[in-house]
């Protein structure tokens, strides 16, 4: 006798913010399902939900270029400079909605976002007050909320608390991309505790050409805290964003870092990383959408520590 697996309904999702991350994101889905590949895939499955199980069915953006149309078209439209994957891509029949505005549209994107079992944040950082009011939306609509922003949102103790008591999954804050500058900071300066090493110094420095590049130039006070929460050392110095329009969607990091070793003798580290930021942010924001799925499903409300590992600042860090 063939037993036949049982099928798993298909994870909906509700972006907020159309850039160059959900660029990626919506992209990378189509791409994934229609090869079945597992390249730059760091889970296949969560919980049976494979990628390929996740579809977006609700979008939400601000821009005048991108409100009213289909989501398809509307992830390149300028300032969006993420490139394609695939030459086409049939229309997703998802219509862009008109973002919050403030906090008094909560009870309309509250209604809009029925249907969805995960909403995604994923709007410029440096707006705390818009990203706490579609956390309470998505609180209203029953949905699971992703935070992918350094906003303190996850870090709001009693926020956290009436997720629980509501049975609805809250992960945040600031995601940390799959292989980006502070992963490879983080891994190096724990190396060297390790190994025996001491600590003199360290900096990075980043440079970048998207519009989120641009938006934490101009507001970069959270994310500089939520760098710091990810490196886990006072003697790391974060240079200020540089924005280069030039780079597109590629990220270019420099790294430094001074130590001493055996009788004090010097050791000196300097790494280039560069990479497409938005593959890198895609790349986790497919686990965390799972995870929170998975926990919806079973009825785990508030926020999830097994997310902690795809986080910059997690609940207990400095906001």
């Amino acid at each position: 006798m063939v037993t036949v697996p049982a099928m798993i309904d298909e994870v909906r999702v509700a972006v907020i913010g159309v850039g160059n991350n959900t660029s990626a994101l919506v992209q990378g889905l189509s791409f994934y399902r229609a090869t079945g590949s597992a390249v730059g895939v760091s889970r296949p499955r969560i919980d049976g939900l494979g990628v390929g199980d996740v579809r977006v069915v609700a979008a939400f953006a601000r821009s005048d270029g991108k409100v009213g149309r289909d989501l398809h078209e509307a992830i390149f439209a300028a300032p969006n400079n993420f490139p394609r994957i695939e030459a086409g891509l049939p229309p997703a029949g998802v219509t862009v909605q008109r973002g919050l505005v403030d906090a008094t549209e909560i009870d309309r994107v509250a209604e809009a976002l029925k249907g969805a079992e995960v909403v995604l944040y994923s709007a410029p950082s440096g707006r705390p007050e818009i990203a706490l009011a579609y956390a309470e939306a998505a609180l209203a609509a029953g949905a699971a909320f992703v935070n992918t922003t350094s906003d303190p949102v996850a870090r709001d103790v009693a926020l956290v608390r009436r997720f629980e008591a509501g049975g609805v999954p809250l992960i945040g804050d600031d995601l940390a991309s799959q292989f980006g500058t502070s992963v490879l900071h983080h891994t190096l300066l724990r190396l060297l505790e390790a190994r025996g090493l001491t600590l003199t110094s360290s900096y990075q420095v980043n440079l970048g050409g998207t519009e989120d590049f641009r938006n934490l130039v101009e507001n970069p006070n959270t994310k500089k805290q939520s760098k710091v929460n990810a490196l886990g050392s006072d003697r790391v110095q974060i240079a200020p964003l540089g924005y280069l329009p030039h780079l597109g969607s590629q990220k270019i990091a420099h790294l430094n870092i001074e130590a001493q070793g055996w009788a004090g003798t010097a050791v000196s580290l300097d790494v280039r990383l560069q990479v497409h930021d938005p593959s890198g942010a895609a790349g986790v924001n497919i686990d965390l959408i799972r995870l929170a799925a998975a926990a919806l499903r079973s009825g785990r409300g508030g926020y999830l520590p097994e997310a902690a590992a795809l986080l910059k600042s997690p609940p207990g860090t400095a906001v």
